[in-house]
Formats: C-alpha cells, structure tokens, sequence
C-alpha cells in the first residue's frame, strides 16, 4: 500500500469514527447539556484519557514502532514479538497497579483535576463516582494502543484505526437506551465508555492474530529491550501528551468558572479535534514506521521527501479546518448541539472557545509531522524539552486571560503554546538537518495559504447569506443551512487548489496509485 493509501485509510476511518462521535455529543448535549452532570462526567472521563495519552497511544506509539521495526529488520518477526510480549508485560505491571490506587484515591484525584468542584458538594460527588467507574478504561486502551502499535509498524493501519468506531457505537447505543429506560444518563455513559475498552481490544486482539502478530502473555522481565523502550517512553510521555496535559491544565482552571465552562471547552474541543483525528493523528500513525525504516537505512532524502509530502497534506486540509471552524463556529454548534438542554448562550460561548482552539490547528498538525522526525532516530528527550517549554508559554497566558477572558482565554492559551511547540521544532529541525521541505513542498504552501484565504472569503458570505436559517426551533433548516455553507467553500477552496496549481487532483490520484 502506498503512503497516500495508507493516509487516506486511516483518514477515512477516522471521518466514519467522527460522525459517530459527532452523533454522540449531539445526543450527549441534548440529554445533559452543560450542566453540574455534563461537566463531572466530562471531568471523570477525561482523567484516564490523559493517562492514556501519556502512558499508551502518544508515548508508546513514539518510541514502541521504532524499536519493534528496528528489531524486526535486524533480528527477525519472532524477535519482534518477543520484544512486544516483554513491553505488554511490563505495561500491565505498571498500570494495573496504578490504575487500583487512583480508583481507591479518586477523590483526591478529582481534587487535582477539577479544585473548583470542591465548593459543589453534589457536582464533586458525581465525578469520583464516574472517575472510579472510566478509570479501568486506562488499562483496556493501553493494551490496545500497543497492538495497534504491532499492526502499524507491520504497515497494517485499518484496524486500529477503526477502534474508535466501536467506542462510538457502544456510547450511542447506552445514550439511546438511557433515555429509552431512564436511566442516569451519566453513571451509563461512564459505564459504556469502559466497556468500549473491553471490545476495542478484542477487536484488535483478533486482528492481530489474523495478522500472523498474536502478543503472547509472559512474566514481566527487565531485558535489555525493554529497559530501553521504558527509558524513552518517559520523556516521550510528556512530549507526545503534551496536548493532554495542555487540557489538563485547562480543566483545573476551567473547573474554577461558573458552571458550563468544562462543558463549553468540550464540546467546543470535540468539533476541533475532527481535522486533528483525521489529518494529524492519520499522517503520526502512518509517518512514523516509514522514518523509522528509512532511519534504520540512513536514507536522508527519503525522509526529507516524506516529511515534505506529510506537511503538504496537513496544511492542504489543515487550513481550510482552521478557516471553516473559524468563521463558521456558531452555525456548526447551533446545527449540532442546540437541542434539548443545550441552549443558545452554550451554543454562543461554545462558539467562541472553538474559535481560540481553532487558531492552533496547524500548529497542531505540524507538531505531528515535526515530532515523528525526531521519534523516528529514537530521539524522546528533544520534544520533550520544546513540550516543557509549550506547556509554560500555555499556564502563563492561560492564567493571564482567564479573567478577562474566561473559559475563551484558556483555549486561546491553548493555541498559543501550541504554535510555540511548532515554532520551536521547526527551527531545531532547521537548525540540526538543514532543511525542511523540498523544493515541490515551498511552491505549493504558498498557494495552499493563498486557497484557504479566498475559500475564508467565501465562509464569511455564505454565513451572512444563511443566517436566517440558523434561527431557533427549525433542525432542518439549520441542517441545510450548514450543508450550503460547508459545500459552496468547499467547493471554492478545491477550485482555487486546481488554479493556483497547489494541487492538480492527477497528481492526487497518481499519489494514491503511485509505488513505493
């Protein structure tokens, strides 16, 4: 499968999972709205995602794929499993422990994640007791994010990128059935959303077994390999989480607002990581093994080449995200969200943090790209020190415009901090290797910028145009409204790719057709 393919897989699974999920929170606004519930089991489930950020799919993917691909090609396909039944091994005994005494402790965890709860007894009640029911989740999706992990590096990228379309369906049928069976709608969620990780690694479980690459279970030991991949997994921990340990932080501070700010972020959070599922996360799954190979080799330009094509496809469908999600903000939560419990002042305040997180979508994809440079040569400590540095620029500027800003000055903090982070590696990386990107790469970012701006154009006529349609009470309306202005820029934005020669769409279909 050519790289394009891979890409576009992965891509294409994740737009399927993103409509599930957008399906999900919509129900998810409708049921609990931005209410004391909706910001405990928001605060509840995401304290295993930040783990698991840390600990499994970001830290894990970055320095697991180089290893097992390195062990792989010089000592064979047995080694390589061996090396990943010591790594399961030793992940579950460190985290099952782990995972019992933040249970046992949750209160005290919800102290630290979310301290404004504190002054609301019943709102402080309900995310221990979610936090002690998702918690388990911690365990379950580090097992799968390591086979995922086996099958990525073997160049196999459809199943785990299809695990979330599982969480997704397990989470709409439990909203559906809460409403159906009254029950809490929340403890259900918290329930549900353990039991997608009971299935997503069955579901990979089995495809690893399909793939020739079952991971065996064995004592734990300290070998050699895995002293080395838990060395690099550390500072890898905080170089790849450190977008969840941006959230984190603005969870605390967010968790000190009214009720409805933890709500606002979400949901306004939940619309910005769709062109980061879909671009960013597709191009680190599948960027990472093809450096890890051509590093193992020392074949520099095929590095260059990929890192070059890997940034063009970011920006091609980064920008014209940043630009929708921008000036589009209020219709799209208006069309998804305003229902039931979720009024129109959430939909507006939500708008205005989708804005501020909107901002650093590039950053974001470029951090992705830039990083997978330096995991590839099995380098964890570099991103870290630039991911420090992020985080700081993200505490200060978040504080500072919390006042004033409030739940708006935590997201555009965010933003901030992350095109810190991108900044930062792009000029090591320029610094270190010389270069980034080739000459096809320079030519056509110009005109990608220069598309989006003119698609930009567009979004803000066809809002004002449809406006009205966005007036409260009629679904349809608002549905076809969003449908007009998402198809007219999109359609503007391929047209001006094809005349300022971005991106000729036979170049795309020979990408996709095209050998390695």
């Amino acid at each position: 499968m050519t790289f394009a393919r891979s890409l576009f897989t992965v891509s294409g699974l994740t737009i399927v999972s993103r409509i599930g999920g957008f399906i999900r929170d919509t129900l998810t606004a409708m049921l609990l709205g931005a209410g004391p519930i909706a910001d405990a089991y928001f605060v509840a489930q995401r304290l295993p995602n930040l783990f698991r950020s840390l600990f499994a799919e970001g830290a894990f993917s970055a320095a697991f794929v180089p290893l097992y691909s390195a062990e792989e090609e010089k000592n064979g396909h047995n080694a390589a499993q061996t090396f990943a039944a010591e790594a399961l091994a030793l992940l579950l005994l460190i985290l099952i422990p782990f995972s019992i005494l933040v249970i046992i402790f949750m209160p005290l965890a919800i102290r630290v994640l979310a301290p404004g709860f504190h002054d609301d007894p019943e709102k402080y009640a309900f995310a221990v007791e979610f936090g002690r029911i998702t918690f388990p989740y911690l365990v379950l999706i580090s097992v799968t994010a390591l086979q995922g992990g086996v099958l990525n590096a073997r160049g196999i990228f459809g199943p785990a990128a299809a695990t979330p379309i599982a969480l997704n369906i397990i989470m709409i049928s439990a909203l559906v059935l809460s409403k159906w069976l009254d029950l809490e709608v929340g403890k259900t969620l918290s329930w549900a959303m353990t039991l997608s990780g009971v299935v997503q690694m069955l579901w990979l479980s089995w495809s690893c077994r399909k793939a020739g690459a079952s991971i065996p279970l064995i004592l734990p030991k300290f070998g050699k390999r895995a002293c080395l991949l838990f060395k690099q997994v550390g500072p890898g921990a905080i170089g790849a989480g450190a977008t969840q340990i941006n959230l984190f932080i603005s969870t605390v501070l967010a968790s000190t607002l009214p009720t409805g700010a933890v709500s606002f972020l979400f949901y306004a959070d939940r619309l910005n990581q769709l062109p980061l599922g879909i671009v960013g996360i597709a191009v680190a799954t599948t960027l990472l093994p093809l450096l890890s190979r051509y590093v193992a080799t020392g074949n520099e330009r095929m590095i260059r080449h990929y890192m070059s094509r890997s940034i063009e496809f970011c920006l091609m469908l980064g920008l014209p995200a940043t630009v929708g999600l921008i000036f589009a903000a209020q219709p799209i939560i208006q069309t998804l969200f305003e229902h039931g419990e979720f009024s129109h002042v959430d939909s507006v305040e939500t708008a205005k943090a989708l804005m501020a997180y909107a901002l650093g979508v590039p950053a974001f994809l470029l951090v992705k790209v830039l990083s997978a440079d330096f995991f590839a040569r099995q380098d964890t400590r570099t991103p870290v020190k630039i991911a420090i540095l992020a985080m700081v620029v993200n505490v200060v500027f978040a504080i500072a415009l919390l006042f004033p800003l409030q739940h708006i000055g935590i997201a555009l903090a965010n933003s901030i901090a992350t095109w810190t982070n991108a900044i930062v590696l792009f000029i090591y990386i320029r610094k270190e290797r010389g270069h980034i990107g080739d000459e096809q790469f320079w030519f056509r970012a110009k005109r990608m910028l220069l598309s989006a701006a003119g698609m930009g154009v567009v979004v803000i006529a066809t809002v004002n145009m449809f406006e009205e349609r966005f007036a409260p009470g009629n679904v349809w309306s608002r549905i076809l409204g969003l449908m007009l202005i998402i198809g007219s820029s999109g359609f503007a934005y391929a047209l001006l790719l094809q005349l300022t020669k971005a991106m000729r769409w036979r170049e795309a279909l020979n990408m996709l057709t095209r050998k390695e």
